[in-house]
């Protein structure tokens, strides 16, 4: 489902971003514009770079539809929920009842449990579409920034799903984190909410800084490796995807930080030959948890592997793992684990 798509081209961009009065600009450089107190009057005119696109936001969207757990949660933890016309979502993302914004989620209409598409989009009247490449967007289902653009429907991509690389199928353009903190100031600055957006950031970024302390000593920063699902190649983080960051930052390596791409697929060897200390599984998908690891204890090729030879694979949910406000939890919940795992015992 997160599998890199065909190439992103530039009347693809321009169109994007052209819905809810916005006019993209032809430089693709970066803006410092935008400056302005959350909520005050005139905040409009905006312009903001989204994954290398310029775009002028003359007002702010009132209509937002978007895709996914954690696109969704990102508008919520904004305080948004009032500009959104509805979500996307399959039925796997655990149990919403618990989470500070159970109240959002029971204002905002459910659209789909199926991939968004879209004649969805058009029947919510939406004005911007927010989601990300394989997270929403696909070539492949046609629901395209250009696509939507041609309808006069603007589109905000994820940050962590930008493409980018000479063949534009490669995903991500800096730091997991990093992409967080700058979606949520980014949407600060187009629904004019910049004081809770940096709020936000603030409160996370010392979440993160709090979970070092819980984290293994630097010497002994056990290998982590991230198996999201797969029999024949597993699916697996780059350094783009949320977990890199989720697992540097909580005390562990991950073993595959050389990959530049988000969520992509390497071969079994390549696991067995980097040796992690600790799996951790990405809760997801068909295939349950208890499933998945069944199936590492069993694989013969990883049974002398540590994390394998001494029962070291931790669970984490989806919605921890893919760019949410979750994460910065998520290092802390992880450091807590790896403190306790000594490296190569």
């Amino acid at each position: 489902m997160r599998r890199p798509t065909a190439p992103l081209t530039v009347l693809a961009l321009a169109l994007a971003l052209t819905g809810c009065g916005a006019k993209v600009s032809g430089d693709g450089g970066s803006d410092a514009s935008g400056r302005h107190s959350a909520g005050a009057a005139g905040h409009h005119p905006v312009t903001v770079e989204n994954c290398g696109t310029r775009t002028t936001y003359d007002k702010a969207p009132r209509r937002v539809v978007t895709n996914d757990v954690g696109i969704t949660e990102i508008m919520f933890a904004l305080g948004l929920e009032g500009r959104m016309a509805g979500y996307a979502m399959p039925d796997d993302k655990g149990d919403l009842n618990g989470l500070p914004w159970k109240a959002a989620y029971d204002k905002v209409p459910r659209l789909s449990e199926k991939p968004l598409t879209k004649e969805m989009v058009l029947d919510a009247r939406a004005d911007l579409v927010f989601a990300g490449w394989n997270y929403g967007f696909g070539e492949d289902t046609g629901l395209t920034p250009a696509a939507l653009g041609k309808l006069g429907i603007g589109s905000y991509v994820l940050t962590e799903s930008c493409h980018h690389g000479t063949d534009g199928t490669a995903r991500g353009v800096m730091p997991p984190l990093k992409a967080l903190y700058t979606d949520l100031t980014t949407l600060g600055k187009i629904f004019g909410v910049e004081d809770r957006a940096a709020a936000l950031v603030k409160k996370y970024k010392r979440q993160v800084a709090d979970a070092a302390a819980l984290a293994p000593a630097p010497g002994d920063r056990p290998t982590v490796f991230l198996y999201d699902d797969g029999r024949d190649k597993p699916l697996t983080s780059g350094k783009y995807a949320g977990p890199h960051d989720i697992i540097t930052k909580a005390g562990g390596e991950n073993i595959m930080k050389d990959l530049t791409d988000s969520w992509t697929t390497v071969g079994w060897e390549t696991v067995v030959a980097r040796n992690p200390d600790v799996i951790v599984i990405n809760n997801y998908g068909d295939t349950s948890a208890a499933r998945k690891k069944a199936f590492l204890e069993s694989y013969a090729p990883l049974a002398g592997v540590p994390a394998v030879k001494h029962h070291r694979i931790y669970v984490m949910d989806y919605a921890e793992l893919v760019e949410s406000p979750r994460n910065p939890a998520a290092v802390g919940d992880l450091a807590r684990y790896l403190r306790g795992v000594r490296a190569r015992g």
